[in-house]
């Protein structure tokens, strides 16, 4: 029963992450990712100017980063948020 009802959630989700990015331009796909890869720019700025949840930052960093680029970002980002409070 619980297993279904993440399923149906995982879903959802994946349904609403594609609307969104269809909804984004192609430069707007560019600034995200150029914000999402600046050591400068928090998520929740992100999220402030286009709507996007950090997970959805992800998944969309996933799909336009090549496989090495984006596990380097990954990387990036948990090392320094494990150092500091508030990146990303």
């Amino acid at each position: 029963m619980i297993v279904e009802i993440k399923e149906v959630e995982l879903t959802k989700l994946k349904t609403e992450i594609k609307n969104i990015f269809k909804e984004l331009s192609d430069v707007d796909i560019g600034t995200i990712i150029e914000m999402a890869l600046s050591d400068h720019t928090s998520f929740s700025e992100i999220q402030m100017q286009y709507g996007l949840k950090e997970d959805q930052v992800k998944e969309l960093m996933r799909k336009n980063l090549k496989k090495g680029s984006y596990r380097s970002w990954r990387k990036r980002v948990k090392t320094f948020s494990d150092r500091r409070e508030f990146y990303k």
